[in-house]
Formats: structure tokens, C-alpha cells, sequence
């Protein structure tokens, strides 16, 4: 949770594009594994850290635990308090960002070069020292009780949690991230340290680092950053035993507007098909105010501003999802919309001239998240989760353009299934019945 983020070094950290990214592989003397790129044209180092397992490491009955973890972090380490903390944060122009989702703990660290040693110094304290004052527990509790209550009015909240409730079942994907009020009440000052021991394991570490730094440099700093962190943690869960019945599940909430979430089994990053679904999505629902869906329910029949799909590929599950929003009225229609395009797609394929423009637009648009040492650290340490080589960057573009048009209508056919697809709608909706028991 960053509390701030200095103007100056936001500035320092946005650099033009960059034509090629050298990523340099390397371990440290501790064993520490981190990829490099190295950037010395101006005094700033953006560093990443991410951990395996996130919130679904929390045990039965202690949902939020890791949020609530994560949220403490800054919140008292060492000798210091809070705002100690981050009164020494700000006084170095340093930038800490704590994140927990259901598969992983991040960290990002964002500080000048004459700082450098200063800030990882602070940085480790909150790794490795944190102090999990009662009365930092109770603030941070007050503020996660805050958002479940606003996350329990809003459509959109309602709707995830109900899709990941029918979805994963009792898998720890199934479970709100941030708990519930009554799991979250429950949590106390050892359950935290547990957790804390749980999560941020080097077996699990997954580093990037971008800027004014070099190997040797960065090797040293790793180490005395991370070396005192456990080496091992709990079991990670397993896969996911996936529940896509098709059919709609309707959540009845008093608004003018249904949200619906809706979904079906989706593809591996691993697979050798991965491309051509990306760019099949890209043109169902990904490409915006290009997307087929957007123009059959946007534009043509006017219910709703915006209908989306996207790939998403969990750590121990694969789906194709989607949302939209529309007037109680329009949403039993806008379904029926959804469920016609994705059903025409799989049986007619797309034309040679959506291809390319999808590709067009793909590959044109690839270069510009490489805008600054930030940006490019984040992409690396995700590139290193997903098993990519450090040559992914250059050869990614290539991999699009090689898709063919017979690729993206074979897994068209293969990989849509309407008979899966499945709906759930917060709303009061028109004309609709669940059809899921």
C-alpha cells in the first residue's frame, strides 16, 4: 500500500521506450536468483519482488490473513513506527508498494542511487523485522473491515465473489481475498507472524531489477535484503477443480443495473496455442470498441457502454472471462447477444482482415509498456512467473505475426464452448431465471 510516490522520481523513472531490453540472468553468491537490465543513464533503480502462493496460503477459517499481513508491512518495523517509517521513506525519496492477490506477494522498491543503501536498509527492516504492533493490527483490521463492507455494496464485488464462490468451490480461489468481517476478526497478532513466515519464503522468490545498478552491485544488495527470510513455507494448493456448468446464477441486489460476470474454461500460458486464443479474445471481446462483442452490444443494439473478455491464467486454473453491465430490462438480451457471438465465432471463424488488424494493433501496441525502469521491472519478474525466456521481449511480436488464420478458427472450434459458458448477474434482471442449482 504506497503512501506516497515523489513527483521527482516518478519523473526520473519514465524513460522513452526502449527499442531492445538486454535482460542479464544471475545468481547471487546466496543463491538468490534475479534477472538484470541495466540502465545507467539516470540515478534510479526499480526493484521487484514476488512470492508465490498470496492469499491462497491462508488456512480454513482465516480468510484475509495474508491482505491483513501484507497491509502491516510498513506499518511499523524495527525501531520504528508507522510514521517513522515513512517519514525515513520520504526523507530518501524512496517508494515502497505492498500487494497481495490470491497467487502471489509483491513488493516493488523504487530509489535513487546515492540512496540506495539506505533504502534497502529500510526496505529489509519492513521484510524482515516488522513489528506487528497491536495497535497497528487493530488501524489496518479497521481499514480492511472498511473495504469488505463498501466490497459487500458494490455490484461488481458481488458479482466476482459469486462467480469465484460457484467457479472454484472450497479451492482458496473461491474465498474473498480480503476475508470476510467475521474471519477478519478473528485473526490475531500469531496468526499474522505465521503468516508472515508463510509467505515470504526464497523458494518461492521471484526477482527483477532495472536501473543504475550493476551485477555485482545488485547480487550484493539481494543478499543482504532477502538472505534472513525463510527458505521454505507451507504446501501450495493445488489445482483447482473447475465448475462451469453453463447456464445463468442470478444474485438479487436492488440496482438499476445487472453486472454480470460470465466465463469458460480458458488455455495455459504454456500452451502452443496460447497466441492464437490471445489474438481470437483480442477480436471476440479484448480489442475494445473494435471487439465483436462490443459492436453486436454496444454499438448495433445499445445495452451497455462497454462488454469485455479476457484470458486469465492462474497458478492452478485457466479461464476465458468476460463482464458487462446493463439496464435490468436489457441484460436478459445482452446475454443472449453474448452467448450468439461466441457461438458464431466458434462455428464461422474470423475473416483474414480482423486478423491483421488484430495483429496490428498487438504488436504496435507491445512496445510502449517498455516506457521506464518501473514498467520494464514489473514485466521481467512477471516474465520469469510465467516461464518465459529473457528473449520472450524480442521474439514476442514475431510469435503474434506467426499465428495464421487456420490457427485462429482450428482453436476457435476447439477451445469456445457456449454449452460452458456461464453467467452470474447482481441485479434485479428481466426475463431471467437461475438455471444453477
Amino acid at each position: 500500500m504506497m503512501r506516497f510516490v515523489l513527483s521527482f522520481v516518478t519523473l526520473l523513472a519514465a524513460l522513452p521506450a526502449w527499442a531492445e531490453v538486454n535482460i542479464k540472468e544471475m545468481t547471487t553468491p546466496g543463491g538468490i536468483d534475479a534477472w538484470l537490465v541495466e540502465e545507467h543513464s539516470i540515478p534510479f533503480v526499480a526493484l521487484e519482488l514476488r512470492f508465490q502462493g498470496g492469499t491462497s496460503l491462508d488456512p480454513d477459517g482465516k480468510e484475509g490473513l495474508t491482505s491483513l499481513m501484507v497491509g502491516l508491512l510498513e506499518e511499523g518495523a524495527g525501531d520504528m513506527d508507522a510514521r517513522s517509517f515513512a517519514r525515513e521513506a520520504e526523507a530518501l525519496a524512496a517508494s515502497f508498494n505492498y500487494d497481495a492477490s490470491d497467487d502471489t506477494v509483491g513488493i516493488s522498491a523504487r530509489f535513487l542511487s546515492e540512496n540506495r543503501d539506505q533504502a534497502v536498509a529500510l526496505l529489509r527492516e519492513s521484510l524482515i523485522n516488522p513489528t506487528f504492533e497491536q495497535s497497528a493490527i487493530d488501524r489496518v483490521r479497521g481499514q480492511v473491515n472498511s473495504i469488505i463492507r463498501s466490497n459487500q455494496k458494490d455490484p461488481r464485488d458481488i458479482a466476482g465473489d459469486a462467480f469465484a464462490k460457484l467457479v472454484y468451490g472450497d479451492h482458496p480461489y473461491g474465498r474473498p481475498e480480503f476475508g470476510t468481517l467475521e474471519s477478519v476478526a478473528n485473526l490475531t497478532r500469531d496468526d499474522i507472524v505465521a503468516a508472515h513466515k508463510a509467505a515470504l519464503t526464497r523458494e518461492r522468490l521471484y526477482v527483477s531489477a532495472v536501473g543504475d545498478i550493476t551485477e555485482d552491485e545488485l547480487a550484493t544488495l539481494l543478499d543482504e535484503l532477502l538472505l534472513d527470510l525463510p527458505e521454505t513455507g507451507p504446501d501450495m494448493p493445488g489445482a483447482a477443480d473447475i465448475n462451469l456448468p453453463g447456464g445463468v446464477e442470478i444474485v438479487d441486489y436492488d440496482t438499476p443495473q445487472s453486472v454480470v460476470m460470465f466465463g469458460q474454461p480458458g488455455i495455459d500460458r504454456d500452451d502452443p496455442d496460447f497466441f492464437a486464443a490471445y489474438l481470437l479474445n483480442h477480436i471476440l471481446g479484448g480489442g475494445s470498441f473494435e471487439s465483436r462483442l462490443m459492436n453486436e452490444v454496444r454499438e448495433k443494439r445499445g445495452l451497455t457502454y462497454g462488454v469485455y473478455s479476457y484470458l486469465v491464467d492462474k497458478e492452478n486454473a485457466q479461464l476465458w472471462l468476460g463482464s458487462v453491465a446493463s439496464a435490468n430490462s436489457r441484460v436478459a438480451e445482452a446475454i443472449n447477444v453474448i452467448r450468439a457471438e461466441w457461438e458464431r465465432i466458434r462455428d464461422e471463424g474470423v475473416t483474414e482482415e480482423e486478423l491483421a488488424d488484430a495483429k496490428t494493433y498487438l504488436t504496435g501496441a507491445y512496445p510502449l509498456r517498455f516506457d521506464g525502469n518501473a514498467p520494464i521491472a514489473n514485466i521481467a519478474v512477471n516474465m520469469q512467473m510465467e516461464g518465459l525466456d529473457t528473449d520472450y521481449i524480442a521474439n514476442r511480436n514475431d510469435m503474434v505475426n506467426a499465428v495464421t488464420l487456420d490457427d485462429v478458427n482450428r482453436v476457435a472450434r476447439e477451445l469456445l464452448d457456449p454449452s460452458k459458458l456461464t453467467f452470474v448477474v447482481v441485479g434485479k434482471p428481466e426475463g431471467l431465471t437461475s438455471s444453477i442449482n
